[in-house]
């Protein structure tokens, strides 16, 4: 299926083809969270698109199975649109939580590498370049999405396209609704921007967040039957 990118944007994208989305669910909440933005998922995934055709939207984040609202938006996300991929959060010694899913993205990125013809990853973590790299080589063109002041120089500089995702905020963001509670990966204090201070490019925050079911995409796209990923690794 086929969207209208917006007429008066001032980004444009090459012929897109089929397009996969992956996105690091924690990174962007962070990152969005840092600029007080709420992201509308349906109208993220609209924009990403472009004038390609949506093969797969992967959505991967660290989950607490105890976290209702949070297990109710994963749902949504499900049934909407997003092939959700999770991990059980951990906890540190230092009273953190987290979940890092960088190698699940990876490896999809990878094993998909040939049935897409555009991969875009939203993420600023630096830990991606060569993952990028891998799937540049294999004949795909690899754009990258995120916050420029949290996205690492370096993952910028091996994208075909950058899209920097506070040039296009207004595209994106969520309509004045209420906001619903999620817990992140990450629990602790939070940072000074990224780019000031983590070469990673991630932008941290408290367990507090605000993501609303709402905002979980509508769009319905046909999904080829080779393609077999589980939701939950």
């Amino acid at each position: 299926m086929q969207f209208d990118t917006p007429a008066n944007s001032s980004w444009k994208f090459g012929h897109r083809g089929r397009v996969a989305v992956f996105i690091d669910g924690n990174n962007l909440f962070h990152a969005a969270r840092f600029h007080t933005i709420d992201i509308d998922y349906n109208k993220l995934l609209r924009v990403l698109l472009g004038d390609g055709r949506l093969l797969r939207a992967f959505f991967y984040t660290g989950v607490d199975a105890g976290a209702e609202r949070q297990q109710g938006f994963l749902l949504w996300m499900r049934r909407n649109g997003f092939r959700v991929i999770q991990k059980e959060l951990k906890t540190f010694y230092d009273g953190t939580r987290k979940a890092n899913l960088d190698v699940e993205i990876a490896v999809d990125m990878l094993s998909l590498a040939g049935r897409y013809d555009t991969a875009v990853l939203v993420s600023g973590d630096e830990d991606f370049v060569y993952a990028v790299n891998a799937v540049a080589y294999k004949g795909c063109r690899v754009e990258v999405a995120g916050f420029r002041s949290n996205t690492a120089p370096r993952l910028i500089d091996v994208a075909d396209f950058f899209i920097d995702l506070g040039e296009i905020a207004d595209l994106i963001r969520k309509d004045g609704s209420s906001a619903e509670d999620f817990d992140v990966s990450y629990r602790g204090p939070v940072e000074a921007p990224a780019h000031v201070s983590r070469p990673h490019g991630r932008a941290r925050a408290s367990s507090a967040s605000e993501l609303d079911e709402s905002t979980a995409p509508d769009i319905r796209y046909e999904v080829p039957e080779f393609v077999r990923i589980n939701d939950e690794q």
